[in-house]
């Protein structure tokens, strides 16, 4: 069985996440959000800062935040202020890093070249808008894997995650009923359709697991 640990590191590698996958990285020590279909690690965000200015952060660790920002600028939501009387950032949660205070104020920093949410060096890839199973079958061991993986992802990418199941998974000819897979293109673009949505109004969204097999290279057994 995967730990938890080997799925944050087997996750570490890719570049789309599901939900799930980010929502591991949920504390100070391993923080990561997304907001408008990216993901960010801001774990050496927060622990570059301390005090109350982090806690929103952490406190939507391994979340979605899209809702802190504006839609159409992708900057941070503001407001007009009730006592100031003038446009300031909204902050329901509490104001957080890279922020100004509502009033001049001056213990505040402004020694950040940009602010983290328009840093790409935070950016960990993007998010997946759905998530799906398939099974891994090696043709040469005859073991079997379940993975879950994302739509998105191409059979390349794919691999990189069944590498912590084979570390030799290169050198494995992927098929899908003996057909060669193109590793560039997804499982949908492969004609391994996600029928999923189909059996879940069944009440059997597991009914169907497709199947693909990994076939050693030097293994001639299988055409």
């Amino acid at each position: 069985m995967t730990t938890t640990t080997e799925t944050k590191k087997a996750a570490s590698k890719n570049s789309y996440f599901s939900k799930d996958e980010v929502a591991l990285h949920n504390v100070q020590s391993d923080c990561w959000v997304s907001f408008f279909g990216k993901v960010y690690d801001l774990t050496s965000l927060v622990n570059e800062n301390s005090g109350a200015l982090v806690q929103p952060i952490l406190r939507f660790a391994g979340q979605d935040i899209t809702h802190w920002f504006d839609a159409k600028t992708k900057a941070p939501k503001t407001y007009i202020h009730p006592e100031l009387n003038v446009r300031v950032p909204y902050c329901p949660y509490g104001r957080y890093i890279h922020i100004p205070p509502p009033q001049p104020d001056s213990t505040w920093g402004t020694d950040f070249e940009v602010p983290w949410w328009d840093d790409e060096k935070y950016l960990q890839g993007n998010l997946s808008k759905k998530k799906r199973k398939l099974k891994i079958v090696n043709q040469l061991s005859s073991q079997e894997h379940l993975l879950e993986v994302c739509t998105e992802e191409t059979i390349n990418e794919i691999q990189e995650r069944y590498l912590r199941y084979n570390k030799h998974a290169q050198s494995y000819t992927w098929k899908r009923l003996g057909v060669p897979l193109n590793m560039t293109k997804t499982l949908d673009q492969n004609n391994i359709t996600d029928d999923t949505d189909e059996f879940a109004i069944m009440g059997r969204e597991d009914a169907y697991i497709p199947a693909v097999h990994v076939c050693f290279n030097d293994d001639l057994s299988v055409a």
